[in-house]
Parts: structure tokens; sequence; C-alpha cells
């Protein structure tokens, strides 16, 4: 495998040009990439209209993935926004059949897209963030409603992993687009028997590449499926759209080269798998229960060992081991092959030094579905006003209203909120909203 990118530009640094263009620091080493950081320049390619370097390593990307391949110097966020528009631009149509635990980007893009969302919320059971949509819950939602497409998170923040393949049968039978934010899932199509959206039969996905990948934070891909018969100029059109006009040459450098890295990785990740697997199994016998089906990450229910998710997670620590998300109720720990078997251990020496206490109970505020007083972009772009979130009882929420991570909204844009959805908000520590003036 070639990597054309990271070619042109080592060559050009080793150069040694004068450079009388963009960016401003010269390639002077004030934190020691900048001799590689460069832009579009002769020979360097252009991301939104790329007929050199950068169009011969995404071609080679898509021959890993067996799909056609593009890239994002900015995430999944970029990506999410280009496949709504590309969507829209192909059916015609812009309502959306929407797992309710979609992360914000979709919201953003719903707003600028002017999309009419229908949702498909979480069964009681489930958290406002996490929560498996069934083939059947979309053949029912189907029956009634006529999206242009449906869209599922796959894994969701919890590592739950709806059932693609069935779902992908439903959508088809309906003759509506099936889209996938399967940002925490680039890996997946590397398993034993993989697992990714594109392989499943959906018809676009994003994958952040950052995330499970050994990619700088930013590198991302959106894949389309054969089937799909957008020119390469109408899927770039999308991206710039909404994209910067300067996309790092650094993130696009990290995406070249893992496409070398990507050729041996179906070996080290099946040899990777027994050992997260022999931790899972270690804090399961230590008394932890676990959930979520995603391969790669651990999701801990601390409540039941004793503590809340943060309080564990301040535990870890102390000793050296930082998670990726931490709230009241969950702590979440996501592996890669990247991890060695010594950051393995370190975090199981960890956990067995965490005593046991007697189960917190479940306090969080069951999770219920609240009326639309508006559709998402009305209310992000009405006038609003900053509250205390114990005073928005009976107001509409006008912004997506949560950190990342998660980054999953705890109470929708254009949701009317009752006193049950104020106490959510404050149980994961949300002290303010922004609320539409009315």
């Amino acid at each position: 495998m070639n990597t054309p990118i990271c070619d042109f530009v080592r060559d050009y640094a080793a150069g040694n040009p004068v450079r009388l263009h963009m960016p401003g620091h010269k390639g002077t080493p004030l934190l020691g990439c900048e001799a590689r950081d460069i832009t579009e320049i002769d020979g360097a390619d252009n991301l939104y209209a790329p007929g050199g370097i950068i169009a011969r390593s995404e071609a080679n990307a898509g021959a890993m993935f067996g799909c056609r391949t593009f890239y994002s110097a900015e995430g999944s966020s970029l990506g999410i926004r280009a496949m709504l528009r590309l969507m829209m631009q192909l059916t015609g149509g812009r309502t959306v059949l929407a797992q309710r635990s979609v992360h914000k980007a979709f919201l953003y893009a719903a707003a600028l897209l002017d999309l009419d969302v229908r949702w498909l919320h979480p069964h009681p059971a489930d958290t406002y963030y996490s929560g498996v949509v069934t083939a059947q819950d979309v053949e029912a939602a189907l029956q009634t409603a006529r999206p242009a497409a449906v869209y599922l998170t796959s894994p969701d923040y919890l590592g739950n992993l709806p059932d693609v393949a069935a779902i992908a049968r439903v959508c088809r039978r309906h003759g509506v687009m099936l889209l996938v934010d399967n940002a925490h899932g680039a890996y997946l199509h590397f398993l034993p028997q993989p697992l990714h959206p594109m392989d499943l039969g959906a018809d676009m996905c994003c994958d952040s590449a950052h995330k499970t990948l050994p990619v700088l934070t930013g590198g991302a891909y959106l894949h389309l499926s054969a089937g799909l018969q957008f020119p390469d100029e109408q899927v770039k059109e999308a991206f710039a759209l909404f994209g910067s006009t300067s996309p790092s040459y650094l993130i696009l450098q990290s995406l070249d080269r893992a496409n070398v890295y990507l050729e041996t990785y179906r070996e080290r990740l099946a040899a990777f798998l027994p050992q997260v697997d022999a931790l899972r199994q270690a804090l399961t016998k230590q008394g932890f229960t676990l959930r979520g089906g995603d391969p790669l990450r651990i999701t801990i229910c601390a409540r039941n060992f004793g503590y809340t998710g943060d309080a564990l997670a301040s535990a870890l620590m102390r000793s050296g081991i930082v998670c990726e998300m931490h709230d009241p109720a969950y702590l979440v720990l996501m592996l890669t092959p990247e991890n060695t078997p010594q950051d393995l251990q370190r975090t199981h020496e960890a956990f067995a030094a965490v005593v046991r206490k007697e189960p917190l109970p479940e306090e969080a505020p069951a999770y219920h579905a609240l009326p639309q007083a508006m559709c998402v972009r009305e209310a992000m772009f009405a006038p609003q006003e900053i509250l205390h979130t114990r005073a928005c009882v009976g107001r509409v929420m006008a912004s997506a209203a949560v950190n990342c991570p998660p980054a999953v909204p705890i109470v929708l844009c254009g949701e009317r909120m009752d006193s049950e959805a104020v106490a959510r908000l404050c149980y994961y520590g949300v002290q303010h909203c922004a609320v539409v003036v009315e």
C-alpha cells in the first residue's frame, strides 16, 4: 500500500523550500510537527476537488473498506452533515426517522438543512443516550411515517449495537435509505466476522477514524455503498458546503498512513480481542456489572458496585487510569490494539484495588418522550435566553445542552420540558439551559 500524501509532504519538507505560502509558522518547529504542516500548494492536491495524491489515498482507503470512501479532516461531524445533504439530493426528501441517541452533530445538521426529524425513542428501561432500536421498531414506524431515510447510531455511547443487517432489510423493503453514524466503530470492518454498517447493508455511514484507529484527532471517513451513483464531485461539494477551506494536512497524512496500518490490522485486532475479553471477565468476576456489545468498549454500571461513575473514575485516576467517559451511573473504557498488555494489566490492578461497597440506588429519572413544540431548526435559530435549569419547566429547549462526551442531547431542540425532564438535566449536572423566548 502506498502513501501518496505522506510521501509528497515528506519530500517537500526535505527540500527545505522557502515557504512563501500559508501556514504562518513557515515550518518553524514550535511543536515539532510544523515542517509537515502545509496547505494546498502545487502538487498537494485539494481535499474538495482532488485529482492527485488525495484522490489516490482515498482510493486506497476505499479498497480497505470495500466501498467508496472519502476523507474528513473535521471528524464525523462534517461527515454527518455531508451525508445528510447527499441523502436530500438523492431522494428529494428531508424527513428522517432517527434513533433518539443521536450525537448533537446530527441536530446541528438538522437545523442547517431544515430536516423534518421523526424520533425513534428508547425503550423505558434504556437511558436517554443509549437504547437499541430493533428492526421491529423501524418496521412499526415505517407503517405510519414515510421518511427519506432511517438514521442509526451504532455503536451507541454505551457500546450497544443494533441489528443493522435486519434494519437494512426493512429499509430496502420500504424503499428508504439507511444512514449510520458509526463514529465509534471504524474498526468493525476488520473483525473476524465484520460488523461494520457497510458490510451489513447501510447505504452511507460515517466513521471517526481517530476514535478507534491510530489516526490523529479529526480524521474521519464517509463511506458510500457501490449502488449509490453520486459523482465524486457531488460528494466533495457536500463536504465543501460545511467544511473549512483549510483542512489539516497533518490529519490527511495520518489518514493516509493508516491505510498501511490497516493492511495488517485484522491480525492485530484478532490477537487483541482475547485480551479485552480477559479483562472483561476479570471485572465481572470481581463483581462489576457490564453492559453493551461493542468488542473494544467496556461499559461499567458503577452504582451496582457502590460508586457513581464519577467517583469510580476519580479512584482510577489516582492509579493513572483515564477513562473515556463517566457520569453518575456509568464508566466507559475504550481500548484498541495500541493499548499494550501492560496497559491492561495496570487497568486490572487499579480495578482490583477498588473496595466494593453497598450498591447505590438507581436515581436517574426514567426516560420518557417529550412533546415536540418546534422543529429543530426553528428552535435552534429562535431568539433565546439562558435560564437556570430548575426554571425551565414548561419551556422549549433551544440548544443541544450537553457536553462532549457523550454529546447526546438530554433534551432535544424543540422539545417542551416538564418537571421530569428538568430533573433529568439536573441529574446529569446541567445547570443552565438555552430556551426559546416565548
